[in-house]
């Protein structure tokens, strides 16, 4: 038998510690289920890096908890689609849905046992009830499934009518595809495309082909809502009983699916694919080495895993992609990216990302901007290229900075300077600008809900648009967004020391209740996911020491810190943000995230080192349930493996990370360069968790933070660790 050099590669990494030189695999941390069980939303399912395709089960196609459509405690399962997104709180994709059937056993065609399923890096497999075992691994746009039936009879669904529906009823009928045009090509193929309707309007095409003939097809009934075929097919497989099946998909049309398989996957060999998956994904995982205990590197690697599933690369082969006004493109570097959940991801998931993937910011920018070019405004959050205008603010602004500050040049500045500047000025949804500037707020009885969210984000785009445009030399633009920056303001109460909703007459919301936490979709109010507390925090994201003003002083604002940590919920809600709780701080949404770091301005910074450790060592676990609160397409993730090398990004777009306190003894990244950034924690323990007097290349900082730059130009950041 002939190896090929793939598989041939991946054998020498596997045993090189065998003969004496050290491999590093930290894939092999990684635990592909945490985060399944209760709110976290994962999935357990392959993917590559930044890729197109996740292949995985969907034990059911609607309802909050089953967002990526998987839960870990489900032992029934509708079949294995093709895409999914990681950790979000809406149902989307779910495309080309297959489940093999033994025909002999076809009423235990949806069950299995927990014990049957197994998952790591590239790779998934169950062994359902009927005896089929479905193993699953992935290129970035083809799936690969391979299934192992107990006899040659065998049978496929192919459900085309299939995806995961956003809606939370379990009665409502709501089919998810408007239109299709499906194609058996042969005995082997089956191609087509789907137009869908579900949180965004989008189209996909497919190719999908068997390494085995099928004998015949047979159209199933459709319900009234469907608009897509279902399919069963039926197979004599040969005596291996195996059967093997590739999707291929692309956002441009069924040729475009064709290349992307022809170009990735011209072959039926899956142990080479789950091979070269794994290479990736260690060459993007080993980029960090940290000394820690086993289950620490467990939560720390998957949690680096999860920051880079997305964004998703939807462009084909070629660098074609369908852009936001539904027509085709061509992007300049085959990259075009969506999943951008970009309300989450801002905060820290992209600063992150600007560490650990640094080549791939230019073409997020760029994809941003294009985004820009054909809508008229930045991206809110995309999926499959189309904006679902999910969340508040226009956060790609900070983005765009932060990547500008940092030092990336793959974009033109004025190009994104002007975008910036016409997204906050040309009304679109969820931003009405005249209004806006009219009262230096949002009034909360001019709009349906969220006004003091609305107004506080923006207040911090707008800073931000202020700063790129001082750096371009924009003097006009800074005058004007500068003010605009400070309309938080306008919102502060001084009797109650909160940031309150207020109506077009200048009468504040009564009664006022800062505990009372709320959601557009479940308790309309003046905030977003959160409560007043909460919300208070976000203009310190730019502005601490107008905040200190605000509050008369430094003191106040620490006496104010305080409070927020040791002032108790009552009946906390989890579908309003209110998850992971210490005090007000809400772990388990991303408002509070920069929280923590906040004590870093203050004379109590040990405060704040005392309340992250808490959250890492209460919140975050290897565990199926070890993630509270979703995800969020990375941004949970990236908070831990900040927050574990010892500093956080306080204001995603100044290029400087906050210190908090390191919660490994030893960190190393590796730079592009071929430098590396160390971090060590001397005399670091499970007691010894309070830091001080860092260092950064035995000169001690008489500051609070570290820069981006001088991250990436290497060297070694040194904390000594106590027990006070």
């Amino acid at each position: 038998m002939r190896l090929n050099k793939y598989l041939i590669a991946y054998l020498v990494f596997l045993f090189i510690p065998f003969i004496g030189i050290k491999a590093q695999r930290n894939s092999f941390y990684v635990n592909t289920f945490i985060g399944t069980d209760g709110t976290g939303h994962t999935f357990p399912g392959p993917s590559m890096p930044f890729g197109m395709v996740q292949p995985g089960p969907d034990n059911r196609d609607y309802g909050w908890n089953h967002t990526s459509g998987y839960q870990y405690q489900d032992t029934l399962v509708m079949g294995f689609s093709q895409t999914r997104f990681s950790g979000t709180g809406i149902n989307e994709m779910g495309d080309v849905l297959l489940l093999p059937i033994n025909p002999k056993l076809a009423t235990e065609k949806n069950g299995y046992e927990k014990a049957s399923e197994s998952a790591k890096v590239g790779y998934y497999s169950v062994t359902k009830n009927d005896g089929v075992k479905v193993a699953l691994t992935c290129t970035p746009r083809v799936a690969f499934h391979q299934y192992t039936y107990p006899e040659k009879e065998a049978q496929v669904l192919v459900d085309l009518q299939h995806g995961l529906r956003f809606v939370f009823d379990e009665n409502n009928a709501k089919g998810l595809v408007v239109e299709s045009s499906v194609k058996i090509e042969n005995d082997h193929t089956i191609s087509g495309y789907c137009s869908t309707d579900n949180w965004v309007k989008r189209k996909y095409f497919f190719t999908l082909t068997f390494d085995q003939s099928f004998l015949r097809s047979t159209e199933l009934p459709k319900k009234t809502s469907d608009n897509a075929p279902k399919f069963l097919l039926d197979f004599l497989l040969d005596e291996s009983k195996l059967l093997n099946v590739k999707i291929a998909l692309s956002s441009v049309d069924i040729e475009g699916a064709k290349r992307n398989m022809e170009a990735e996957l011209n072959h039926w060999d899956f142990q080479r694919v789950l091979a070269q998956n794994q290479m990736e994904w260690d060459r993007y995982l080993n980029r960090i080495d940290i000394t820690a205990p086993a289950k620490q590197k467990e939560l720390f690697y998957t949690s680096l895993y999860h920051l880079l599933l997305q964004p998703s690369n939807i462009a084909d082969i070629d660098g074609r992609y369908r852009n936001a006004n539904d027509s085709i493109q061509e992007a300049p570097d085959k990259t075009y990216y969506s999943t951008l959940s970009i309300w989450d991801i801002y905060r820290g998931a992209f600063p992150l990302l600007q560490i650990i993937a640094p080549e791939k910011i230019d073409g997020i920018v760029q994809s941003m901007l294009l985004h820009h070019q054909a809508k008229g405004f930045l991206p809110i959050w995309t999926a499959w290229g189309q904006d679902n205008y999910c969340m508040i603010g226009n956060h790609a602004i900070p983005m765009i900075l932060s990547a500008y500050q940092n030092g990336f040049t793959g974009f033109d500045a004025k190009i994104a300077l002007d975008a910036m500047w016409e997204t906050s000025t040309k009304s679109h949804i969820n931003s009405n600008w005249e209004l806006y500037n009219q009262f230096g707020y949002y009034p909360f009885d001019q709009l349906d809900n969220e006004s003091v969210s609305r107004t506080l984000e923006s207040g911090y785009d707008d800073w931000c648009v202020a700063e790129m445009a001082r750096k371009l030399g924009r003097t006009d633009i800074v005058r004007d967004f500068q003010t605009r920056a400070v309309y938080y303001r306008n919102l502060y109460d001084p009797e109650t020391t909160f940031l309150r909703g207020k109506n077009s007459k200048g009468a504040w919301r009564s009664p006022f209740d800062p505990l009372m936490a709320t959601s557009p979709l479940n308790n309309p109010g003046d905030y977003t996911e959160a409560n007043a507390w909460q919300y208070f925090w976000t203009p310190a994201q730019y502005d601490v020491l107008g905040m200190m003003q605000l509050l008369g002083g430094e003191e106040n604002f620490t006496k104010k810190l305080n409070a927020f940590f040791t002032t108790q919920s009552l009946n906390p809600n989890k579908f309003l943000g209110q998850e992971a709780m210490i005090g007000q701080y809400a772990h388990g949404n991303e408002p509070s995230h920069h929280i923590l770091y906040l004590y870093g301005f203050t004379k109590e910074p040990k405060t704040g080192q005392k309340y992250i450790h808490q959250v890492v060592q209460e919140f975050h676990n290897n565990t199926p349930d070890g993630m509270i609160g979703n995800d969020d397409c990375g941004q949970m993730s990236a908070w831990y493996v900040l927050s574990t090398l010892g500093f956080y990004p306080v204001n995603p777009a100044n290029g400087t990370f906050v210190f908090g306190s390191p919660q490994v003894k030893k960190a190393s990244i590796r730079l592009p360069n071929e430098a590396k950034f160390v971090i060590k924690a001397l005399h670091f323990s499970d007691k010894n968790y309070y830091q001080e007097h860092p260092r950064l290349n035995k000169q001690k900082l008489e500051r609070n933070f570290i820069r981006y730059s001088e991250i990436m130009q290497g060297g070694c950041l040194t904390f000594q660790m106590s027990n006070k």
